[in-house]
């Protein structure tokens, strides 16, 4: 047979006893550090904390908020699937934004993409939510359009989305104008559904 570790248990320490190592994780105090710790975890990229933004108080308002029965807001199935009910403090409810039967024909209508149009149909959730963006630009950029235009913000924005066009940019105007949002995203062209779904799970999981 083949010589590898098969505890599970110890495959787990040692990935994050790797990742403590040697990631500079100095910078952070300590509740973000732990979200930031499953983020390098997810991606297998040490060097991702130097590309993570963030406010001080993001893990406490977002625990709170889904303490309180906040709803997760995804920007993808993927994100929503990605997301461990088991861990969720209140039974919080997970709603795959684009996974709306009425966001394609809206899309259409607006001339964007059903993860914007998508936006726009929940925006009645979006005051006090949890909003988990790992794919789409054009959604994070919508939501902080409505935002602008009176709609009341969600409590966090966590993960960012990824890609080469809007990624970067979208991620920079929230970070220059969080418009009362605290916010965790992996800056840049970097970001997806798994590291978006993984700071949902940590922040959940943080103990009272």
């Amino acid at each position: 047979m083949l010589d590898y570790i098969r505890d599970a248990a110890e495959i787990y320490r040692q990935s994050f006893a790797t990742i403590r190592d040697e990631a500079d994780l100095t910078r952070f105090p300590d509740d973000v550090a732990r979200v930031v710790v499953r983020l390098i975890h997810t991606c297998g990229q040490v060097d991702l904390a130097e590309h993570v933004a963030y406010t001080g108080d993001v893990v406490a308002r977002a625990h709170a908020a889904l303490r309180d029965g906040a709803p997760i807001l995804c920007d993808s199935s993927m994100v929503a699937a990605g997301i461990t009910r088991s861990r969720l403090p209140a039974d919080n409810e997970v709603v795959s934004l684009v996974g709306d039967h009425r966001a394609p024909e809206l899309a259409a209508e607006l001339g964007t993409t059903r993860s914007a149009a998508a936006v726009d149909l929940w925006a009645d959730r979006i005051p006090g939510a949890v909003f988990a963006v790992g794919n789409a630009p054009t959604a994070l950029f919508r939501l902080l359009e409505l935002v602008d235009e009176g709609v009341g913000a969600p409590v966090a924005v966590l993960g960012g989305p990824v890609g080469f066009v809007g990624s970067a940019q979208s991620k920079a105007e929230l970070i220059a104008h969080p418009r009362g949002m605290s916010y965790l995203l992996v800056t840049g062209r970097r970001g997806g559904s798994a590291m978006a779904a993984a700071a949902v799970n940590a922040i959940a999981a943080e103990q009272e």
